[in-house]
């Protein structure tokens, strides 16, 4: 009922938007002078306000056409390396025959799309040859192909590795840090070839009871029946994951919205006010990131509340109960593989400590394998986006991955 109804409201406000939309383009023509009709344009920044402030289903694009390699651009071709149920493991090849290391960089699954990740990835290849998991939105997958739980999660992440082949690395933003770091314990037990040979870790909850955020609190305010009964909805009978129990990406959004809200009516404020003002290249900027923010993917049941429970609730990793398939998974099992933990000094996501819990996990490694690093001055996002991951974050990654070829 609760998807139904979501559904249903926004069926209503279609032909609304659509009603906005004629009016932004008949009225706010941004590239008139101070002279042009205040009124009239104030009307038309109204419309592409209203046009605009509503969640979007479909995966944006990457744009990654091209990248700079060595002061030269190199074309770049995405490409599906392969496809699998519940997401697919995509390709940045590019034209030329560099010699590069392999990184699978596995994007978050909690409630946007992979590509939150494009400055994270366009950056990392300048020096890199890049794959990155592309999740698919539960509302997307026929019930046929199953469910899709934190054992589904890592059986897909092994099937990456294994498809890259020897010698990758892997680096892991936010929600799958955890599941990055069993996927390679369970792979270095098992002597697999491809086991990452440097592990990446930014942003990560490898063990939230460390210095708890707000989301941390939430998960742990409620009982974990609370969360089935209450965010667990079914997907309509119109789309292709028709009865799959899902965690809607609506919600997911709305709950980040209201931890900060003021901060997004504000930053819709100063889009009317670069549009009224003709400020084109503020307001494309401010656009661009809410038609990022806004797009949502909704996540299957079995692994949102299984990530509620093992990650923010109960710990799994840091008491070392964790397991996959019934096996359990030991951290100390990771020998040769080299890792970094990165955070920021200011997250309110994910505390400082939460990531850096795997360093003393991964006893195994030795001392000179591991290091840790502290962004001053960033949040959450700006760990893995903006000038300081480009210009303080990005070479402490380039050079873990290097001294581990």
């Amino acid at each position: 009922m609760l998807y139904d109804a979501y559904q249903a409201q926004q069926d209503f406000l279609a032909p609304l938007r659509a009603g906005a939309d004629l009016v932004k383009a008949a009225l706010s023509d941004t590239t008139l002078g101070p002279a042009a009709n205040y009124w009239f344009r104030s009307i038309g920044a109204g419309a592409e306000i209203f046009s605009r402030a509503h969640m979007i289903h479909e995966r944006p694009a990457f744009d990654i056409t091209e990248v700079m390699v060595a002061g030269k651009t190199q074309p770049v071709t995405e490409e599906v390396a392969l496809e699998m149920p519940f997401g697919n493991l995509l390709h940045f090849r590019k034209a030329s025959g560099l010699h590069q290391p392999k990184v699978l960089l596995a994007a978050p699954m909690a409630g946007h799309f992979p590509t939150l990740l494009r400055g994270t990835l366009h950056t990392l290849l300048q020096d890199h040859d890049v794959y990155i998991t592309d999740w698919k939105s539960g509302r997307d997958v026929p019930l046929t192909e199953g469910r899709f739980g934190t054992d589904e999660y890592i059986d897909h992440l092994m099937a990456f590795f294994e498809h890259i082949g020897p010698g990758a690395h892997g680096m892991a933003v936010c929600q799958p840090c955890p599941a990055m770091l069993a996927t390679t314990a369970l792979m270095s037990e098992d002597k697999n070839p491809a086991t990452p040979r440097s592990l990446v870790l930014m942003a990560g909850p490898v063990d939230t009871s460390i210095n708890p955020t707000k989301v941390n609190h939430l998960a742990n305010e409620k009982p974990l029946e609370w969360f089935e009964r209450n965010l667990i909805a079914t997907v309509p009978r119109r789309y292709a994951g028709a009865h799959r129990r899902v965690y809607p990406g609506f919600l997911q959004l709305s709950a980040f919205i209201n931890m900060n809200l003021s901060r997004h009516v504000r930053a819709h404020m100063d889009l009317f006010s670069h549009i009224l003002k003709g400020e084109l290249a503020k307001a494309e900027a401010n656009k661009h990131f809410y038609d990022e923010y806004f797009a949502v993917a909704d996540l299957p049941a079995e692994f949102y509340l299984e990530t509620v429970q093992r990650v923010f609730q109960e710990h799994h990793l840091a008491r070392g109960i964790y397991t996959w398939r019934n096996r359990k998974v030991d951290p100390r099992a990771i020998r040769k593989t080299s890792l970094l933990t990165v955070e920021g000094e200011r997250d309110d996501i994910c505390g400082l400590g939460q990531t850096m819990a795997a360093q003393d996990l991964c006893s195994g490694i030795k001392p000179f394998r591991k290091k840790h690093y502290v962004q001053a001055g960033v949040g959450h996002y700006g760990v893995f986006s903006g000038t300081r991951w480009q210009t303080q974050i990005y070479p402490t990654v380039r050079n873990m991955i290097l001294s581990s070829e």
